[in-house]
Order: C-alpha cells, then structure tokens, then sequence
C-alpha cells in the first residue's frame, strides 16, 4: 500500500500536482515512517510550494534515518538558502556533496552561499544609525490608529495541540512547549540559523510539530534544551542582541533595536521595572539579604523582601506565574499568588496614596 502511494506521489510531483504529492507522501509515511526516500521527497513538493520551513524538517528527518543520502543535504541546503540560514545551508551542502563527488549541483550553491554569507558580513560591518528611544517620541508624532471597517472574515486557524510562549534577555530567547509527561527520547529539537524545529512523537498518537522561522539569527551550538514534567524549555542563543518583537518573523515586523548592553553587566540576569524612578538590581539586593541574615536579624523592608522571595521559591508553577504577571503589568505595585484571577485579564496598578502609576522604559 506504501509503494502503491509513493508511485501515486511521484506521478502527482511529475504532473506539478505539488499539493496532492505532499498529501500522498504523508499517507506514505504514516505506513512506512523509516523510509527515509519518503521523507527526502516530500521535502522537495514542499520546495516547490515554497514551503521551506516543513522542507527543513523533512530533510532532517531523512538524514535522521540515513545519514548518506545526498539529496536530503541537497535538498536541506537549499531550502535553508531560500530561508537565507546560508551558513547551517553551506554546511548541509558540503555534507552531501562528500557522498556525491564531482556533482556540479552542489559545488554551484555551496559558492552561492559562500557569496551570501560575505554579502551579509560586509553589511554587518557597515554603521548603523541609533534609533531615537521611544519614550522621547511625542504623541503628536504618533500616527492614530484607524478604525478598520468592513474586514473580510478570516478562518480561525486549529488550536495546536500544545501551548507555547517565549519571553527573552540581551543574549537569549527562551521558548516553552506546555506538553506534560513527555519521554526524553520522544522529543527531537533542531536548531538552524534562524530555524527551530520541534517535533514531538508519541506513538499512537499524531506528531505534534512545531517550525517556525525565527524572527532573528541565533548560534545553533549554543541552544539546549530540557524535556522536564510539565514543558519542554527551550533556550535559544542570540546571534546579536536585538529585542525581538515577535517569535516568529514575518515580513510585517518592525526593524528590530539593538540593546546596549553595559560590558560590566553583560553575565548578569536583567533587572525587573519597579513602581519607583530607579531600577531594581535584584543580584545585589539579594546579597545585601544574604549578608544582612548573616550578620542579624532581620526587619523592615529586608524581612519584606525575604517573605515574598520565600513565596516564591516554595510557590509551584501557577503561583509564580501570578506573581511575575502581576507585579510586571502593575508596576511593582501589585503582588498576587492567585493565577485564575491574574491569568485572564491585565492586573491594573495600585499605587500607594499621594503617588500615580507611570510606565518606565526598559
């Protein structure tokens, strides 16, 4: 019945029926899910539909079950170019072309790539002008919103089998996958230059697969990631420290900002923004803590700080998702513990008397 499919597939590609051969290879795999030639052609209907990102994975996957095929390197190289990832691209390239000598094929894209990667080092090294920061920007200057009126209704897409969210620092993004009791060895996460591919097999149930492109570059070798009892944590190391705006990109996004980050600084963790001017550094009020349990007991606002970071550390994952919520979207003027009560709607601040809430940039 595989075969009878596959034969069925390839007619469809032959035909430029692109959308029926990719509908057919996935009949295929799902009867025959270690047949690498599967996987490695569908990857190429999904080149033609320019679906680049599902090529990625599909290629990844025939090199999983063999890592001698040639054309699944082709094929991952050349879609991660068309992604411009021209690094993770010529890496591939060079791969495949190990296992097919003298293929004029992948001597031309490999010194396609070679070019891309120069091209955008020189545009690397070219200055750049700051940007002005936003909280000088007046509101005159800001253009108003229109009312849009008259939108053509759009399709809901299907609720993804499982939650994620990212939140980011200067140097990392870390995204989490809400999947409880997963098996380690059920989980396969790839990296790219500006790909994430997450694929989570549980037998006798569909594959849950997560690709997006990424909205900037990150270093492959220096992303992890850690399957535990509730979510999968995935952290990705940035290539330049930018603010992301969104996870994945798109054509839409704003031009992202460079963050400055102080050398002296750079290994710490970020600091948080408070309902007062100045800023908190956590680091070092938590040494002036420690050192002041030591040296006495403690009162006033150092006991304050204890008890709440003692909630904290004993909370489980709810509490501490209330409190983070809570604290960062009033300001620091509102601590809750109780997540059904923060977790759908946005916590409004509550000053003390005699001051008003004001938002700080950071």
């Amino acid at each position: 019945m595989a075969s009878d499919l596959e034969t069925r597939a390839k007619e469809a590609f032959i035909d430029d029926h692109f959308e029926l051969a990719v509908d057919l290879y996935t009949q295929a795999i799902a009867l025959n899910p270690n047949n690498g030639e599967l996987y490695a052609d569908r990857a190429q209907a999904n080149i033609k539909l320019n679906n680049f990102t599902e090529a990625v994975a599909d290629a990844n996957k025939a090199i999983e079950l063999d890592s001698s095929m040639s054309k699944a390197y082709f094929r991952k190289g050349f879609a991660c170019k068309k992604l411009e990832e021209f690094q993770t691209a010529k890496t591939a390239l060079e791969i495949g072309a190990s296992f097919s000598p003298g293929d004029s094929r992948f001597i031309n894209l490999i010194k396609e790539c070679d070019e891309c990667i120069a091209e955008e080092a020189a545009d690397l090294s070219k200055p750049t002008l700051e940007k002005v920061p936003e909280h000088i920007v007046s509101a005159q200057d800001v253009e108003p919103v229109k009312e849009l009126t008259n939108q053509v209704p759009i399709e809901t897409p299907a609720k993804p089998k499982y939650r994620h969210e990212f939140y980011q620092k200067p140097d990392e993004v870390v995204v989490t996958i809400f999947a409880k009791k997963i098996p380690q060895e059920n989980v396969t996460v790839d990296y790219g230059e500006q790909i994430l591919s997450v694929t989570i097999d549980i037998p006798g149930e569909d594959a849950y697969d997560f690709q997006p492109r990424l909205f900037g570059k990150i270093i492959p070798d220096k992303c992890r990631y850690d399957v535990l009892s509730t979510k999968i944590e995935i952290r990705l190391a940035k290539a330049e420290p930018i603010h992301w705006t969104s996870l994945e990109f798109s054509q839409e996004s704003a031009v992202p900002q460079r963050v400055i980050v102080p050398a002296a600084t750079t290994d710490q963790r970020p600091t948080y923004p408070s309902s007062k001017p100045k800023r908190v550094d956590w680091d070092r009020m938590e040494a002036d803590v420690k050192k002041e349990e030591k040296d006495e007991k403690l009162d006033g606002d150092a006991a304050l700080n204890k008890f709440f970071r003692d909630i904290y550390r004993d909370a489980d994952e709810d509490m501490r998702r209330a409190m983070q919520k809570s604290f960062v979207e009033s300001n620091g003027t509102v601590l809750s513990t109780n997540w059904k009560e923060v977790g759908t709607k946005k916590v409004e601040g509550s000053p003390p008397d005699g001051m008003e809430v004001k938002k700080w940039e950071y």
